[in-house]
C-alpha cells in the first residue's frame, strides 16, 4: 500500500488542527508509521485509504492536543498598542501559530488556510475543530466522519452547528482568496517597491483604515493606518533603507520575505511577512521572525545584492 500521495493533505489537515507547521509533519509521520503497522488489517469494504488513513491522523491529532494551549496570533490575545515605540519583546512562552509554507505541497491543500480561521479554529474544542475540518473543507460525510471519530451522524451534525457557530464572525470581509489574483499582484507589486524604498507614505496609502500589523513572537499588535505608518517608520530608522523582498505565499495568501540591508555588504532575512487584501488594500500583515519558519519555508538567510537585482 503507497500512502504518499495523501501525505501533503494529511499534512495540511495536521496543520489545521494543531496551528503548527512543525507538529503536523510529526503528527504525519507518526500516522504513516500506524497505517504501515495496521495495513494487514485494512478492510477495503468499510472505508477507502483516504478515509482510513484520515481516521488514524484523527486519532493522532486528538491525543497530541490533549491537555495543549491553543495557538493564538497576537491580535487573539487582548487589545491593540496604541504605542509604535513600545518594546519588541518576544514571549517565547506562548506557542504561536505558524504560517503554512504553500510551495511545498500541491496548491489543492490550501483551502480555508487563512490564517485568521486557523487561529479561530485553535479555540474550539478539538473534536469540533476535526468535524468542522472533516466536513467544511474535505467535504467527507457525516457518516463517514462520526466513523472517523467512533461517533454517530447526529453527534457530528451538532458538532458541526456549534462549531460554525463559533466561527459566524470569521469572514472573509471582500478578501480575494487567490494571490494570483490581477488585483491583489498590484497592490503586492506596489508594497514591495514601497517597502524596498522605505516609503511610509507610499505603504499607507496601501493601506485598508483597520488594518492589523502582528508580530508573533512578539505578544503586542496595532491596528489602524497611522499606527503601522508610525511603525514601520521606526522599523526603516533602526535598519535603514534599500531593502530587498521575495515573492511567496503562505496560507493561500500573497506572502514576502523581506530582507534588511546588512552593514557588511548584501542583505540579511529580516521576517516573513503573510498578507491579506481585501478591496484592493492590505488589510492584515502577520509578520513571523522565528528561524524555524525562515527553515520551513527553504528562506536563505542571506543574499547577496547582485542576486537581487538579477531577481527583478
Amino acid at each position: 500500500m503507497d500512502f504518499e500521495p495523501y501525505r501533503g493533505e494529511l499534512v495540511a489537515y495536521c496543520y489545521r488542527m494543531t496551528g503548527s507547521f512543525h507538529d503536523a509533519e510529526d503528527l504525519v509521520q507518526d500516522t504513516m508509521l500506524r497505517a504501515w503497522k495496521a495495513r494487514d488489517r485494512y478492510d477495503p469494504t468499510r472505508a477507502s485509504v483516504r478515509t482510513w488513513l484520515y481516521r488514524i491522523a484523527t486519532n493522532v491529532c486528538l491525543t497530541a492536543l490533549e491537555g495543549r494551549s491553543r495557538r493564538p496570533l497576537p491580535s487573539g490575545l487582548g487589545r491593540p498598542s496604541d504605542d509604535p515605540g513600545a518594546p519588541l519583546t518576544p514571549d517565547f512562552d506562548i506557542p504561536w501559530l505558524q504560517p503554512f509554507p504553500d510551495a511545498r505541497f500541491d496548491i489543492a491543500v490550501r483551502a480555508d488556510m487563512r490564517l485568521a480561521l486557523v487561529a479561530a479554529m485553535q479555540i474550539l474544542p478539538p473534536r469540533q475543530r476535526a468535524v468542522i475540518v472533516l466536513r467544511e473543507v474535505l467535504q467527507f460525510s457525516a457518516a463517514e466522519v462520526a466513523e472517523q471519530l467512533g461517533t454517530t451522524a447526529a453527534s457530528v451534525n451538532s458538532a458541526l452547528q456549534r462549531a460554525r457557530a463559533a466561527l459566524a464572525d470569521v469572514g472573509d470581509a471582500g478578501e480575494v482568496t487567490e494571490p494570483e489574483d490581477p488585483e491583489v499582484n498590484t497592490v503586492i507589486q506596489r508594497y514591495m517597491r514601497a517597502f524596498e524604498a522605505a516609503d511610509v507614505p507610499a505603504l499607507v496609502r496601501l493601506l485598508t483604515d483597520e488594518v492589523v500589523l502582528e508580530m508573533p513572537p512578539v505578544p503586542l499588535w496595532y491596528q489602524g493606518s497611522r499606527d503601522y505608518g508610525l511603525f514601520m517608520r521606526r522599523v526603516f530608522d533602526m535598519r535603514g533603507t534599500g531593502w530587498g523582498m521575495r515573492r511567496l505565499t503562505a496560507n493561500g495568501r500573497p506572502a514576502l520575505a523581506a530582507y534588511a540591508p546588512d552593514p557588511g555588504g548584501g542583505h540579511r532575512l529580516h521576517t516573513l511577512q503573510v498578507l491579506a487584501v481585501t478591496d484592493g488594500r492590505v488589510a492584515r500583515n502577520t509578520v513571523f521572525a522565528d528561524p524555524r519558519v525562515f527553515e520551513a519555508f527553504g528562506l536563505p538567510g542571506r543574499i547577496s545584492s547582485d542576486e537581487f537585482r538579477r531577481e527583478r
